[in-house]
């Protein structure tokens, strides 16, 4: 008989920001395995940011053991965090994480004070930020990428992003070398503004991938932007972002989405 190995199994039954956190991840970098043959069912998390594992793998309380897995001298080295829980697997599949979901997934229903931990986590998986420097060195523009092969999903990820925080770029491309796979691309300003909402209001280690919030801090040092002077910027919408704005935001409230619990405990 095999070890039987921990976790908490009720870690997605309630909303809150460590949730939505993973949830979004998951989306990201996570999927699930149904092997009949086994009788079993496993939730894998895999990224080649090891300590996005160790923390998910701690934020679920889980004793499975990361595998290291060596791809080839062309790639990076992958860490694999492989949870057998018929449980989790359910909850997760209920939750819009479905085996095979690169193509299909559905951006999922969330109490929308989650929304920028989901945003979060689904960026430290499948998102990028980098800095187009001028011939002197300097930085020209920060860039923010979010990639999926479901359009629908970037597609309701972007009209969220437009409703809550004001994004004015279009945002939707083809992905410049996979077929059949979307990227959402933002320049300085809405890249400033996913900076503002990603990270507002203290941020545990587990919560974020720190070279990924290095890049954006880098930009605004090199810059010698403020808090302050970051906002002032972001209130130069112009008319086009507010019509767009409002347009969405009409639609939005026509769509009812469940509360979440005011406090979250963890179990």
């Amino acid at each position: 008989m095999g070890v039987k190995y921990s976790s908490n199994e009720k870690f997605f039954d309630r909303w809150g920001r460590e949730m939505a956190y993973v949830l979004g991840f998951m989306f990201a970098d996570g999927s699930l395995e149904d092997a009949p043959y086994l009788r079993g069912k496993y939730v894998r998390v895999s990224s080649t940011d090891k300590d996005r594992v160790v923390a998910i793998k701690s934020l679920l309380n889980s004793d499975h053991t990361i595998v290291r897995r060596d791809t080839g001298k062309n790639h990076k080295t992958a860490y694999l965090l492989r949870i057998g829980s018929h449980t989790l697997f359910n909850r997760l599949n209920n939750l819009g994480v479905t085996p095979h979901k690169s193509l299909t997934m559905q951006f999922p229903k969330m109490p929308l004070e989650y929304l920028s931990d989901f945003v979060r986590g689904y960026f430290d998986g499948d998102g990028c930020v980098y800095i187009d420097r001028g011939p002197n060195g300097q930085p020209k523009r920060l860039l923010c990428v979010f990639t999926s092969g479901s359009k629908s999903f970037l597609q309701d990820l972007h009209a969220h992003l437009v409703s809550r925080i004001g994004i004015v770029g279009t945002g939707l491309y083809p992905h410049g070398s996979t077929c059949g796979a979307y990227q959402l691309r933002y320049s300085t300003r809405d890249s400033l503004r996913l900076f503002q909402f990603m990270y507002k209001g203290p941020t545990s280690k587990e919560l974020h991938l720190r070279r990924k919030y290095d890049i954006f801090t880098w930009y605004l040092r090199k810059r010698n932007l403020s808090a302050k002077e970051i906002s002032s910027v972001l209130r130069q919408n112009g008319p086009v972002a507010k019509k767009q704005r409002d347009g969405l935001q009409n639609r939005y409230a026509r769509v009812r989405i469940p509360p979440g619990p005011q406090k979250y405990e963890k179990v």
